[in-house]
Parts: C-alpha cells; sequence; structure tokens
C-alpha cells in the first residue's frame, strides 16, 4: 500500500478595494395589478434618468431581483375567526450600478438617488474590479502553503516527499468584499453633491480559502 502526506493548504489574500456597488431597491403598491405595475415602471424610469442625468450610461444599471405578490393581512372577525384581508399587489425591484471608487463620483451618485422621486433604499458595498486575479493569487498562496506544510512535516518525519498525487479545491464563490460600512441619513445625501467630499479609505480586503494536496512519501 502506498504511503501518503495529505496537507490542506491554507490562502490568504489581501486588497485594496477599488471598486464601488451601489444596491437600490424600489418597492411599489396599489390594489390594481396594472396600476402597481405602472408604478414600478415609473419609478425605474425616474431612477435611471436621474443616474444618466450624472454620468452614468443607461443600461449600467442592471436588475439583480424582480418580484411582484399579493400582500394580506390575518384579521380576527366579531366570532373570533380569522379571514385574510387582501392589501394588493407589491412589485419589488432590486438594482446595482457599478463604477470604479471615486469619494466625488460616489458622494454625486448618493446625492442624485437620494433626491430621485422613486426614493430607492440604498446599499454601498467596497470591492475589487478584478476578483479573478485575487482568487488565482489566493490559489497560489494556498499551493505554496500546503507544500512548505508538507516539506517540513517529511523533512521532521525522515521521508522524502515523492510526487503529486491529487488536488481537492472546491470551485465556491468568495465573498470579495470590504467590512467597511458607509452609512449616511437620507435627509443628508441630497447635500453631498453640494459640498467637499471626504476622501474615505475603505479597508482592506482580507479573503481565505484552502485545498487539499496529496503527496506520495517514500
Amino acid at each position: 500500500m502506498a504511503r501518503i502526506i495529505t496537507v490542506k493548504g491554507i490562502g490568504k489574500v489581501s486588497a485594496k478595494p477599488d471598486y464601488v456597488v451601489l444596491s437600490m431597491s424600489l418597492e411599489a403598491q396599489n390594489m390594481n395589478y396594472e396600476k402597481a405595475m405602472e408604478q414600478a415602471s415609473t419609478q425605474l424610469e425616474q431612477l435611471r434618468n436621474s443616474l444618466v442625468g450624472t454620468g452614468f450610461e443607461k443600461e449600467s444599471v442592471k436588475t439583480t431581483n424582480f418580484n411582484v405578490r399579493t400582500d394580506h393581512d390575518r384579521v380576527k372577525d366579531k366570532n373570533g375567526n380569522y379571514q385574510s384581508i387582501f392589501n394588493g399587489y407589491i412589485v419589488s425591484h432590486a438594482l446595482k450600478v457599478e463604477f470604479d471608487f471615486n469619494s466625488k463620483r460616489l458622494a454625486d451618485a448618493l446625492s442624485t438617488v437620494a433626491t430621485c422621486l422613486a426614493n430607492p433604499q440604498l446599499t454601498i458595498a467596497f470591492t475589487v474590479k478584478d476578483a479573478t486575479a485575487i482568487n488565482e493569487e489566493m490559489l497560489r498562496s494556498a499551493t505554496v502553503n500546503a507544500k512548505r506544510k508538507a516539506e517540513i512535516l517529511c523533512e521532521a518525519s525522515n521521508v522524502k516527499m515523492g510526487q503529486l498525487l491529487s488536488i481537492d479545491y472546491n470551485w465556491g464563490e468568495l465573498n470579495i468584499y470590504s467590512n467597511t460600512r458607509y452609512d449616511m441619513a437620507e435627509d443628508c445625501m441630497p447635500m453631498m453633491a453640494m459640498s467637499k467630499s471626504i476622501d474615505i479609505e475603505p479597508d482592506d480586503i482580507d479573503v481565505s480559502d484552502t485545498a487539499t494536496f496529496v503527496w506520495e512519501i517514500q
């Protein structure tokens, strides 16, 4: 039976955020289905026009989720029985726009969205534009880490490390986002474009992943 050594390599990478993901959510509600859809369409057009007015391409505003549902309340009648009361149709639309990180452009975008009649809810996240490069660097780091561990273990055990037999890696999607929170009250955002923007520096993105390597030992 062949003798083997199995080692888990840990890859770690720290990256400077250079990209912003501005997520926006719209919601329209009406007792009439057609009017709810019409209201949602108007909200979308208002939001797109606002962003186009501040320099974004219309096609850069991407839909990430679209949902239409009915809303009901459960109400107890005078006999103690619960009834379902129809409140109308709700149209939810989640969108995002991405751009190279720049404090001034971020301030302009937030100010524009805040004054939009559609009144979207906002979430700001900082990430990297080239996630593939981060992933590749992390895999190289995991490989070097595993090989060094195997060499130390073999040396300490007075055996020789042979050929690499297998590599096991789970190609899951990594969460490459900074932990920096960027929050501002809605009534303050419209004033951002008229004042000097603060040159913030988002926290570095720290990500890690693992891969398992198997070598023969002699």
